[in-house]
């Protein structure tokens, strides 16, 4: 379980959250919703603290962080158990695709080499990339290389994989084949907090969705009570603009 409570983040006077708090249960797959400015990445961002919000608290288990005054053995466990795929994949580029998988669990997790290059084959071959171990980022697709960055997440085996906009710097023929690979993880019962604009997909996969504005959260509940009978008219206002005519009929009385 996480709980991140309170989150308040600002960027000189432009408040970004406002106050932010979000329950996540073992085995949760949550997709965060919401136009851009709404302080969905930088939320994201503050769970693991690669930003630090100004206030709030995050509780992990036996685990309960001031972001405020986090101490750097604090943030050090909170990253811990956390692991973060990015926009843009974030790889090394002068590392294979094994050598990334293996990092983290080398440098962060004290891992002997040997047994981190098990490991991270196991990974790779997970998301499809048994053939692709010896290849640099430069000599992968998008698809490929986002493939590898869920690989190094889950490989780490966290207590929750955060994952921000992971097909956004995709081409459009590779977004499905990321989207079925994070499907596939959340079959094992992987925790995950999943910032999408992929509607379909955020249906699909989470069992709790999240609409956010305004730096702070709108509305939460079951995918289906969130696509097809939402109750706030910013909400309704959103999912109009977003999805096709025939996906909100469903709900078209209540807007």
């Amino acid at each position: 379980m996480i709980e991140i409570k309170h989150i308040k983040k600002s960027f000189g006077n432009h408040q970004v959250l406002k106050d932010v708090s979000l329950r996540v249960e073992t085995g949760d797959v949550v997709v965060i919703l919401g136009p851009s400015g709404s302080g969905k990445t930088t939320f994201l961002r503050c769970i693991n603290f690669l930003e630090k919000a100004d206030a709030g608290e995050i509780i992990m288990k036996d685990l309960a962080v001031d972001c405020k005054k986090a101490r750097k053995k604090e943030i050090h466990e909170i990253r811990m158990r956390t692991s973060f795929v990015f926009q843009n994949y974030g790889l090394f580029k002068n590392m294979t695709a094994l050598q990334n998988v293996m990092e983290g669990l080398i440098t962060a997790r004290n891992v002997p080499k040997s047994e981190a290059e098990a490991k991270a084959k196991e990974a790779l071959d997970y998301v499809g990339l048994s053939d692709y171990y010896d290849y640099y980022p430069s000599q992968l697709s998008g698809g490929q290389q986002q493939r590898v960055g869920i690989a190094r997440a889950v490989v780490l085996d966290p207590d929750v994989v955060l994952m921000d906009e992971p097909t956004s710097a995709l081409d459009p023929e590779l977004i499905q084949e990321t989207l079925n690979i994070i499907k596939k993880v959340a079959e094992r019962n992987v925790t995950m907090i999943i910032v999408t604009h992929e509607m379909s997909f955020a249906r699909d996969v989470a069992n709790h969705v999240v609409f956010m504005d305004g730096g702070v959260i709108v509305e939460e509940g079951k995918p289906d009570d969130i696509f097809s009978h939402p109750k706030e008219e910013r909400t309704k206002q959103f999912l109009r603009r977003i999805l096709p005519e025939n996906a909100f009929l469903t709900y078209a009385q209540d807007i």
